[in-house]
């Protein structure tokens, strides 16, 4: 069975990943950030490697011997042309059997976000693809919103009224375990949702049954965001893909509800309301 690097292997989607492929008996290669490698604890037969899309240098040792690569790109990262095309070069280089990139729903036609520059890149390159084309994961609400819903009590976010069909990064990560360990899922292209599309009034009223007190959505506009966001430190370019994905949101382009995540896992997809009581600690 062939060789995964997975890239993004602490995060919220890698880390379950690297699990469900151990349990799946799948070899697995984690790639870290450098100065994380010697501190880097995971199941027994996991090998960590130095791996940074900012020094393209590192991807060809990181996929030597490798068969497949679970592709993540990190959301700081916005110039996919200079940090993300090169380990695409590299993986071409290393003759691997397959790249399964974590895209975006709807990303295949919108060339706004970054997401479609690297399925753009992926299509010409001439290595078998799997495109994951998820919806918003829900965890966003426990990580880059945890502090507004946590301390303000409030979800601030520019999506307006438009509704989202969120999807758990559990699911998204059963369903890479998958396409990365099983035939016929070689250049296909999966949108993944959850099973319903609820606005954000929905989920703060979620918030607020879960949590016993009461948790807002004003619907701002987008200045307020990216000023919010200036102000807690991130990124001129994590902000901006923010904007750009959240007004698809406000759109209505966000809302719509497939199949295929229900279809590949054999159940139904984590529901909003199980996955804030699974995350409630995240906002005490």
């Amino acid at each position: 069975m062939s060789l995964v690097l997975v890239t993004g292997a602490t995060g919220n989607v890698g880390a379950e990943l690297i699990r469900l492929l151990r349990e799946r008996g799948v070899p697995v290669r984690a790639a870290l950030q450098p100065a994380r490698v010697a501190s880097y604890t995971a199941a027994p037969g996991v090998e960590a490697v130095p791996f940074d899309f900012e020094q393209p240098a590192t991807a060809a040792a990181a996929l030597h011997g490798v068969g497949k690569l679970f592709l993540l790109r990190p959301p700081q990262i916005s110039d996919t042309k200079r940090y993300i095309n090169p380990v695409i070069d590299a993986a071409r280089a290393a003759g691997l059997s397959q790249i399964v990139f974590l895209s975006l729903l709807g990303a295949t036609k919108n060339p706004v976000v970054p997401h479609h520059k690297v399925e753009q890149y992926l299509l010409s390159a001439g290595i078998p693809w799997t495109f994951l084309q998820p919806s918003f994961f829900m965890q966003n609400l426990s990580t880059t919103h945890r502090e507004d819903i946590r301390e303000l009590g409030e979800i601030l976010v520019p999506a307006g009224r438009g509704t989202t069909s969120f999807i758990d990064v559990r699911d998204i990560a059963a369903v890479a375990a998958r396409v990365l360990s099983e035939d016929g899922h070689i250049n296909t292209a999966y949108p993944l949702t959850g099973a319903e599309a609820l606005d954000y009034g929905a989920v703060a009223r979620m918030l607020t049954e879960e949590l016993g007190r009461p948790i807002v959505y004003r619907r701002p506009w987008a200045l307020r965001f990216i000023r919010h966001m200036r102000r807690r430190g991130l990124a001129w370019g994590y902000i901006l893909v923010m904007v750009a994905i959240y007004t698809t949101a406000r759109f209505g382009q966000a809302g719509l509800v497939t199949p295929d995540t229900e279809r590949l896992l054999g159940r139904r997809p984590i529901s909003m309301r199980q996955f804030i009581h699974d995350y409630r600690a995240s906002w005490l």
